[in-house]
């Protein structure tokens, strides 16, 4: 039972430019607002097989919105920890999902520990991006590219702990299109993947600073390295006032609000960045935001207002 929808997979004109075209896989158009049901969607389903009585996730976004909403679908409880930060909408979404929602720590590990404790023998914990049912999940969005004859020449993504990474070189290897470089962008301040390829290891950020919360990861998830030392994967950053700025133009020009951590990747196309140069198929993963507001984004774009695209 895939509890997520094929989405579009759609040329856009206006980041298009000479030869180059720039494809957007439309994952915004997923019913809980992102990517993340999927891969959650294939974990759910597969714990309920197993006989999970109930599902508990630490997360106040686009993960914990797509188990509250796998719960409803599944007819399974959902119990999700949410860190203090976590916005008003956000609780308001997972409870309209039917979700329980405990608001405990200051930060998400704080929550993470305290939905751990949380657990009983019969409970399915669904990590937000460290599970191979998740990236499984995650690389039918490449299967689908493939279904509609787009054969890219890199993929462009966001990364915060690196499930959608882990998930798209899945997709990329089965389908025999391991060689195909994949664009992984981050903002300036969570740059952990950055950071792990220039140190040539696995590394954790002291701290992490950025609007594009989805992607306040300070350490990759191990699968996600492994990623690095089998497909060709080429680290891009973008301040957070370019991926930002990417979401307003994105709004304008697509008619579609999407977050920071998807403006990242968006803001490549739109500042014509030199690690998209010389390559003609590009497909970027439009990856969503659940909890995106228009008044969120205004506040935004006022607070990064003196910088612009490099």
């Amino acid at each position: 039972m895939d509890l997520h929808i094929q989405t579009p997979l759609i040329q856009s004109p206006i980041l298009s430019a000479g030869q180059q075209e720039v494809w957007l896989k439309m994952e915004a158009f997923q019913p809980s607002g992102s990517f993340k049901i999927r891969g959650i969607g294939r974990a759910c389903t597969t714990y309920a097989q197993s006989g999970a009585a109930r599902f508990v996730a630490a997360s106040g976004g686009n993960a914990g919105i797509a188990v509250a909403y796998a719960g409803r679908a599944l007819s399974i409880p959902v119990v999700t920890v949410v860190p203090q930060t976590t916005s008003v909408k956000a609780c308001d979404i997972l409870r309209l999902y039917g979700a329980e929602v405990i608001i405990a720590g200051a930060n998400f590990n704080e929550a993470n520990r305290f939905a751990r404790s949380l657990l009983q023998p019969t409970d399915a914990f669904i990590h937000p991006f460290d599970d191979p049912h998740l990236w499984s999940g995650h690389a039918s969005m490449v299967d689908e590219i493939k279904a509609s004859n787009i054969r890219p020449d890199a993929i462009v993504l966001s990364v915060g702990g690196g499930g959608l990474l882990a998930g798209v070189a899945e997709g990329l290897n089965r389908q025999g299109w391991g060689h195909i470089p994949i664009i992984a962008t981050e903002t300036y301040g969570a740059a952990s993947l950055h950071a792990s390829l220039q140190a040539g290891k696995l590394t954790s950020l002291d701290e992490v600073a950025t609007l594009a919360t989805s992607l306040a990861a300070k350490q990759i998830c191990g699968q996600a390295w492994e990623v690095c030392q089998t497909n060709k994967v080429i680290s891009a950053r973008v301040s957070d006032a370019q991926a930002v700025q990417a979401c307003e133009a994105f709004l304008e020009d697509h008619r579609v609000l999407v977050e920071p951590a998807c403006g990242a990747s968006l803001a490549l196309a739109y500042s014509r960045a030199k690690e998209l140069a010389d390559l003609r198929k590009i497909v970027i993963i439009v990856c969503g935001g659940a909890t995106m507001s228009p008044q969120m984004m205004a506040t935004w774009l006022e607070q990064t207002s003196s910088a612009r695209f490099d």
